[in-house]
């Protein structure tokens, strides 16, 4: 790539360079993940520095570079950082959402606009209030997993295909298991917590919403589990999340 480009953006993660500049990592809707420099924003003279918040939206236009690309303009979209930042149970679970993001995008240039869409509306979920902090995390968590090809069963058995009483649930098998496969050490959730799981993973709030503390818990602890299967790695913001702030 050669000429300056334009994109829609997400600002997951910064790094102060030198006295001045900052380095960004984004997720652009049509060029995947991209890191790039963005020289003097750290001045207070800086005409753009404001808008290059972590988790914010944003419209940006770049040049490419030989180790990094730089950034030249910037407009916000949707400044989501303020309201993210101000709140420790929000921001906690908008750092877990875009680590879980850079994750899945790792690959630079790799264009991935529904998982671009997926983390705009995570944020957006998050900074509105529409629904608890936890549920928006796992909502997305799960779908974004399932968009990146590890979408998991929670309506029939992950193992035989069987639609009948799910009693067990094995990340390696793929979600839900029944009796029959049901792996020794597997977790045991109650119907409730699959019954939300299903909801969380379908976009079906009417049912999120109206689950109990309890299954929210539940849920949480074996979407970790099922994002740390596939990634093969613990994502560490998670164990940072603060999980008492549900409603």
């Amino acid at each position: 790539m050669s000429r300056t480009y334009r994109d829609e953006a997400v600002v997951l993660r910064t790094h102060d360079l030198g006295e001045a500049d900052r380095i960004l990592t984004l997720l652009t809707r049509e060029h995947g993940q991209v890191r790039a420099v963005a020289k003097g924003v750290r001045r207070t003279q800086s005409r753009f520095g404001a808008r290059l918040e972590p988790f914010g939206v944003i419209d940006v236009q770049i040049h490419p570079g030989r180790s990094l690309d730089i950034v030249t303009q910037v407009d916000t979209l949707a400044p989501h950082g303020r309201e993210l930042m101000a709140d420790y149970s929000l921001f906690t679970t908008a750092t877990a959402i875009v680590e879980t993001a850079a994750r899945l995008t790792e690959e630079e240039r790799e264009a991935s606009p529904q998982q671009y869409l997926l983390l705009t509306g995570a944020l957006a979920a998050l900074a509105r209030r529409r629904h608890a902090a936890t549920l928006v995390l796992d909502s997305y968590i799960l779908r974004a997993l399932a968009v990146a090809g590890w979408a998991p069963s929670f309506a029939e058995c992950a193992q035989c295909g069987s639609d009948g009483q799910l009693r067990a649930f094995s990340a390696p098998m793929g979600g839900a298991v029944c009796g029959d496969c049901r792996p020794p050490g597997s977790a045991a959730p109650a119907p409730e917590t699959f019954e939300l799981l299903g909801a969380l993973l379908s976009g079906d709030w009417d049912v999120a919403d109206a689950s109990h503390e309890r299954s929210r818990r539940e849920s949480s602890g074996l979407v970790a589990v099922f994002l740390q299967w596939h990634l093969e790695r613990q994502l560490r913001s998670l164990r940072h999340v603060d999980r008492g702030h549900v409603a």
